[in-house]
Order: structure tokens, then sequence, then C-alpha cells
């Protein structure tokens, strides 16, 4: 088995490789291959006319001459090829008719691919294909790792998450995924089977990541014909992924990271009996018992809700969110709904809007969550980050079930919609756009519900006082 890593400072390009052989594929340039493999990969273009071009080639390009001051082509070859360069593409005419026979013959000894660029092909025309195909290839990856990262995130939601992950992962690259131990022997694989040599290469390979002090956070290598790679899971315990392909594409790096992430966070050691006290607890709720009694077996608080709206449209946006919260109680969807646990702070982050509940102890916690839900609406509103629910100051002198009582003769005309629509327009001041944006309806539709619901109530929604007791019944 060989080991290998990447040079100091390797030259990069925003767009993968693309084969000689695409190049040479787009008929309307008509090249022609004279020497050397087609399957090299360019990595861009240069054109060059000086004597010697070895300091100006960076390695990987495609380089352009018409043969200026071709005066040695062996020396000019042996040149090209110690820059790095992938091929030579010469164009014939205006200082040659035909490509050099000692060109020809010095590439084939050093193997350097050699293109004919007829009179009729510009460079610049050589060049722009060479872009097209690389942009294309570009997009090409990145719709294949963003297919990729949706197929592992779906995996980690599986029942048996860690399983499901390593079966995307070989699915995606082609291969087979390991999951090693910290004593080194296979937790959990998924994939074609590998040859026995391929197999102990990359189990030697896993052991270069492992829990040594200082030890590197990943090792690349080959055996048995194959590509590996190994990489540290950040646990804590001393597991290892190994990964082992036929070849390794630009997009597999992110894809295998993603992997890496999602595996550290299913195998992180968590605190078992907090876990599985508050799983019971959730599931009682399910399954229809009190609050109360299931509250019984949760930490105590208080606890905070959050609903939040936004991220980058991405599956990991909700989990990236409860990261930056410090919680684990996360539910994903059109509105994201958190619980922090007490000592989490819910704070403004960016690309989100969010509405943060009073502080509350398990038993309130569906309380929590409407004032959550409202504070959102509130914060979408008045484009504002986060709002916070505020308490209910003078409110809180009436005792809750005479308010209530009240309340419900109040409102009773009203529905639900309503109800909801007048109590959002009385918290903006009126405002009919301001409604309709928070509510995502047409402000004609505000209109309508409110002026019915004066209808209803018989009361001018113009006075103060009648709106401050409508406020006060509608909280």
């Amino acid at each position: 088995m060989t080991f290998s890593k990447p040079p100091a400072a390797p030259p990069t390009h925003p767009a993968p490789p693309v084969p000689l052989a695409a190049l040479l594929g787009r008929r309307e340039l008509g090249l022609r291959l004279l020497a050397g493999p087609d399957d090299v990969a360019l990595h861009w273009v240069h054109t060059s006319e000086m004597a010697d071009p070895y300091p100006y080639l960076l390695g990987g390009e495609l380089l352009l001459t018409a043969g200026v001051q071709l005066a040695d082509p062996a020396r000019y070859v042996e040149r090209v090829v110690e820059a790095g360069a992938a091929a030579l593409g010469f164009g014939v005419t205006p200082v040659y008719d035909t490509v050099p026979v000692e060109l020809v013959e010095a590439c084939v000894r050093h193997g350097l691919p050699l293109i004919e660029v007829p009179p009729r092909t510009p460079f610049t025309a050589v060049a722009r294909a060479l872009w097209r195909l690389m942009a294309e290839a570009r997009l090409y990856e990145l719709r294949r790792v963003t297919e990729a990262q949706q197929s592992l995130a779906t995996a980690a939601a599986r029942p048996a998450p860690v399983p499901a992950v390593l079966g995307a992962l070989a699915s995606r690259l082609g291969g087979r995924a390991v999951l090693y131990g910290a004593d080194g022997t296979e937790s959990a694989a998924a994939g074609r089977e590998l040859p026995a040599e391929a197999a102990r290469a990359l189990a030697d390979l896993a052991g270069v990541v492992g829990p040594r002090p200082g030890g590197p956070a990943s090792a690349s290598g080959e055996g048995g014909g194959l590509r590996l790679a190994a990489y540290a899971l950040g646990g804590g315990d001393g597991l290892t992924l190994g990964v082992a392909t036929e070849r390794r594409d630009p997009g597999d790096h992110p894809v295998t990271g993603v992997a890496v992430v999602l595996l550290s966070l299913l195998t992180a050691p968590h605190g078992a009996a907090d876990v599985s006290a508050r799983d019971g607890a959730l599931t009682r709720l399910l399954l229809g018992a009190p609050a109360a009694e299931a509250a019984a077996a949760l930490s105590p608080g208080p606890w905070t809700v959050v609903h939040a709206r936004g991220g980058d449209g991405t599956p990991f946006a909700a989990a990236s969110l409860a990261a930056e919260l410090g919680t684990e109680l996360v539910d994903a969807g059109p509105t994201v709904r958190l619980l922090l646990a007490p000592g989490a702070a819910a704070t403004a982050r960016p690309g989100w809007t969010l509405g943060v509940s009073a502080p509350a102890e398990a038993a309130g916690l569906p309380a929590a969550d409407a004032q959550a839900a409202r504070a959102l609406r509130r914060a979408e509103a008045t484009r504002t980050p986060l709002v916070r629910h505020r308490a209910n100051g003078l409110a809180g002198l009436v005792d809750p079930a005479e308010a209530a009582a009240h309340a419900r003769v109040l409102l009773a005309p009203l529905s639900e919609p309503q109800a909801e629509t007048l109590r959002t327009w009385l918290s903006l001041h009126g405002s009919w756009d301001r409604t309709a944006a928070a509510l995502g309806v047409h402000r004609n539709t505000v209109r309508q519900r409110i002026a019915r619901c004066a209808l209803l109530l018989d009361r001018d929604l113009d006075d103060a006082d009648v709106r401050m007791e409508l406020w006060f019944a509608l909280r």
C-alpha cells in the first residue's frame, strides 16, 4: 500500500478538470491528436509564444503555441513537461504549415499529448470550448453533491441511521464505506465487498487516523488497485470512517465530509439517562398522557420555545440553527420549532426571523408554543429579526378565570380566523398592509374580515377603549 499527501501549495481552480478527450470531441474545433494519451485532465488553457514557457506555467494546463520561437523542439517539450503541463496544442500557420516532425517525436518520447489546431480554429475558440466544458462539469458536480447531501440527510433520519448513512455514502461513491471501532475492528459496513488486499490496506489506513495523540484527522492512499481514504470521527470515542473507490472525483470530498459530520453526531456519546427520560416523556405525550404527567419526567425549567423561519433552504438549515442556539430539540418544517433548555439563550441569527416565548416550566410548554408563534408573526410583520413574548403587565392583575370567561362571551360571535385577524390587526396598530403580510392574505381580505368583526361584535373599532378591551380579551 502506498500513502500520499497533496503538495504544499497545489494549484486550484473553481471548476473540475476536463478530460482531453472531451475537448477533442468538439468537432467544430477540428482538433487532431498527434501524440500521447487522450485521457489526461485539463485544468485550464494558456497561450504562449515564449521560447521557454516554463516560468509562466502552473501545471495541468493545455499550452497553445504557434511556434513563433520554436528553435529547439526537443528542449521545448522537455521544459513543458518539467513545468507539468497536461498537453500541448500547436497551431499550424502562419509560422508552420504542418506540425514539425521533431516536435511530434519529442512528445512521443515524453508521453506528452500533442494536438494539432487547424488554421480555421483560433486559440480563443479552443479556450472558450474548454471553459464551457468546465462549467458543465461544475454544474454536474454541484447537482451530484446536492443530491448526495440530501440522500445522506434522509438516511440519517431513518430508524437505523448509522448503517443507512454508510449505505447512502457507498452508493453515491460507487464503492465501500466502513466504520471502524477504536480497536480497528469493523463496526458497520456497506457497499460492495473489497478484495483481501484492499480490505487490509483500508484497515491499516484507518489506523493512521486513529485516536493517537496528534494524529491526522484524515489520510488517503491506494491499495488493491483502489483509492482509499480514512477520516477520524468527532465523537471522541476513536471511531474512524474508511472509504474505498475505484476513482476519486472532485465532488467526493464534500460528499464524504457531510457523511463524516453526520456519523460524528450519530455516534457521539450522550447522557443516556437524560435522553431516555426525555424521549419517554415525549412518547407519553404522543400517546395521550396529560402534559403534567409527562412533564414530571423532564428536567426542571424554565424552558423557552422558539419559532423560526428563514435559512438557506438546505436540508441542514434547521440543524445548524439548533446548534447555534445550543439545543438538540428541533422540529424542522416550514416553521422551525425549537425547545431551549435552561441556560440556553435565544439570540438573533443572520438569515432567520425568530419568535421567542417567555420562559416556562415543562407543564406550560403548550402555552409557550402559542406565545412563540404569535411573536414570530409580529417579527415578520415588523421585519424584526427577533421578537420576544411580552409579559402580561396590567392584565396579570385580573383573575385568569374571570378574564377567560369575559373573553369567551365577548368574542363568541367571531370565528377563529376572524379572531386571529382582529388580534393581528390590533397588534399592528390597525395597519392593513402589515396585517396582510403577517397573515399571508390580501389587504382587501383583511379589510373585509375587520369590517365583519365590527358588525358581529356591534362595536366601533375606531374607539380606543373598544380596541383596548378587545385586545385584553384576545390575549
